[in-house]
């Protein structure tokens, strides 16, 4: 498996592909398509992240190797590809490798330029959540 900053530089090389922003919005979209589903039982309010316009829950837990294994959803088919992106990276690695990333693919694939200023105090919330999780998941740990 590659480190977040590989996987961040394919991300990268996908989106660079793609020239037009429809084409891009519908990577995206097939993104979310493709996202795991996330047990119904964990769509709880608790798991609703605060700042999102559309509803988007987000688990965490610490899996036996110690890294962090997400799961999520949307109501939004858009803001359901943002999040899977954003797992594209963040998935399956460490707290620390979490907490330490530096997510730079956003600004690079234009995405943070792109959102309407709602969505994209969406994805800052969903970032800062899935950061938040790390951390907790971190002090657990020890």
């Amino acid at each position: 498996m590659s480190n977040i900053e590989e996987r961040q530089q394919e991300i990268i090389n996908e989106f660079s592909d793609l020239t037009d922003w429809m084409d891009r919005y519908s990577y995206i979209i097939d993104l979310g398509n493709n996202l795991e589903p996330m047990d119904e039982k964990l769509k709880t309010p608790d798991r609703l992240i605060e700042g999102c316009q559309s509803r988007v829950w987000l688990d965490a837990a610490l899996a036996e190797d110690g890294t962090v294994h997400f799961s999520a959803d949307s109501d939004a088919i858009i803001v359901k590809g943002i999040i899977s992106l954003l797992l594209e990276v963040l998935n399956n690695r460490t707290p620390q490798e979490i907490m330490d990333a530096d997510l730079r693919f956003i600004d690079a694939i234009g995405l943070s330029e792109h959102l309407s200023p709602t969505r994209s105090n969406g994805l800052l919330a969903m970032v800062k959540q899935i950061k938040l999780y790390a951390l907790a998941l971190s002090a657990a740990k020890k």
